[in-house]
């Protein structure tokens, strides 16, 4: 837990990047005289790097230690960080987004797989109520605080506000992590699969991305770049499994064997749709239906990141009692009944009510993100995490690209009421995988080979 709050300090500015931006790019345009397609990179760059990078953690990991490598990428998103908030042109700042996307990268999987390595085959859920805890709030006060920072301050700010968090970080880091490093035994850089998979996961994002333009899926803005990213992540899978390796792959797709790693992957990918898409339509729903401006709405959403905080302690210690798997569905049930009042909604009703509703939506998201993340380290052997840690951070992003992709097509052509039902009926999608984690007997037995030491991911 002391590792916890030492590596959680870090990865708050990383995951408050990815959704503080959003409200400064008008200013930000309007500032540096840049069409808003061209604005558009500033996330999106950040994005393809954030995305390429998250496969080379678990080698960084093996090859130079887990505190190197954490300073690493800390020092990388400081100095990005900076020299964004000091761009002289819009250029520049893309340039520099994408610099910071590459320690952003780094920071969630190596801080899940430091964390999950040091937990020492106990219990997960309390460990994943601590970690989830920037991961479920950030989403809800980023655009807050965007909106602050941009109704008060220069929009530079958005990026100068990540220095002061990422120097504490790196204070801490140096002085409260123990030393350790690389082994020379480590697996060489797996240079081909490198060069399949991350260019398979920026193409993929930058793909779903496109969606929300005229054509929907069917503009070969967003054909192109999804085929061409499918083919190299078939090109990577073949590579991964041929049966005579001279080089461990970058990622060991073996872990898919194992059956409660392979459920908490597909859901996390389902999840996009039938929990996290609905964070892109509940902004839209109040800025046009309700009116309000992106910081009303950023204040609005509030609710939703106080409901993420009652729950955490009661999901993680349920998730250790009963396993995850009745804790994930319970927890989907309760996003899925937040979200139904929202498809029944027009533009007076009641607010207070919405509030209401959306603490119970927040409440069911955090203790299913919680039973799932530690349903998917279930069972896993020590060396298996790095790897596990990427193939998750992977999902997570891809499925969340995914989900907003498609209810934005869906929103083109319907009401929100509409599309919010839509976001409940994909819930349904996820009850099949999240029924395949672990219950209490299993993930006991599961936990109890990890702590002996298991060496092979188990089928």
């Amino acid at each position: 837990m002391r590792l916890a709050a030492i590596l959680l300090v870090g990865a708050i500015a990383a995951l408050l990047d990815t959704t503080i931006v959003n409200v400064a790019i008008r200013t930000i345009g309007q500032d540096l005289h840049a069409p808003l397609g061209t604005v558009q990179w500033v996330m999106t760059g950040y994005l393809l790097s954030y995305g390429m990078v998250i496969p080379l953690s678990g080698w960084a990991l093996a090859r130079f230690g887990g505190r190197a490598t954490w300073l690493t990428a800390l020092s990388i998103f400081l100095a990005a960080s900076a020299a964004a908030g000091a761009a002289w042109n819009i250029g520049s700042l893309i340039a520099f987004r994408m610099v910071q996307g590459i320690g952003g990268g780094l920071l969630v999987p190596v801080l899940t797989t430091l964390l999950v390595q040091a937990a020492g085959g106990r219990p997960l859920g309390k460990l994943m109520a601590t970690v989830s805890l920037p991961a479920v709030l950030v989403p809800i006060l980023g655009p807050v605080a965007g909106g602050l920072i941009v109704s008060n301050l220069s929009w530079r700010w958005i990026f100068y506000v990540n220095v002061p968090i990422c120097l504490v970080a790196l204070v801490l880091a140096w002085r409260g992590m123990s030393p350790s490093r690389g082994t020379a035994a480590a697996p060489r850089l797996d240079v081909a699969g490198l060069a399949l998979l991350s260019p398979a996961v920026a193409l993929t994002l930058y793909g779903l991305a496109q969606v929300s333009g005229d054509g929907g899926f069917a503009h070969r803005g967003v054909l192109i770049p999804l085929a061409a990213g499918a083919m190299l992540l078939a090109s990577f899978i073949a590579w991964a499994l041929r049966p005579h390796r001279r080089v461990t792959p970058l990622v060991d797709l073996r872990l898919l064997r194992v059956r409660s790693f392979s459920a908490a992957a597909g859901l996390m990918f389902i999840s996009g749709l039938s929990m996290y898409g609905a964070l892109f339509l509940l902004p839209l729903y109040y800025q046009q239906i309700r009116g309000a401006s992106a910081l009303g709405a950023g204040l609005l959403l509030a609710p939703q990141g106080i409901g993420a905080l009652l729950p955490r302690t009661l999901a993680g210690t349920l998730t250790d009692r009963i396993g995850p798997r009745p804790v994930v569905l319970a927890g989907m049930a309760i996003a899925a009944a937040g979200t139904v009042p929202f498809a029944l909604a027009g533009a007076h009703t009641s607010e207070l009510l919405l509030s209401l509703v959306l603490v119970v939506r927040g409440a069911g998201l955090t203790t299913a993100n919680i039973a799932l993340m530690a349903g998917a380290f279930t069972g896993l052997p020590r060396e298996s995490v790095p790897d596990a840690s990427s193939v998750t951070r992977i999902m997570q992003q891809v499925g969340g690209s995914f989900g907003t992709a498609v209810l934005a097509v869906i929103l083109v052509g319907h009401s929100f009421q509409a599309t919010f039902w839509w976001s409940v009926a994909f819930t349904a999608l996820a009850v099949l995988p999240a029924a395949m984690l672990p219950a209490r007997h299993a993930a006991a037995r599961e936990q109890g080979r990890t702590s002996q030491g298991a060496g092979a991911p188990r089928a």
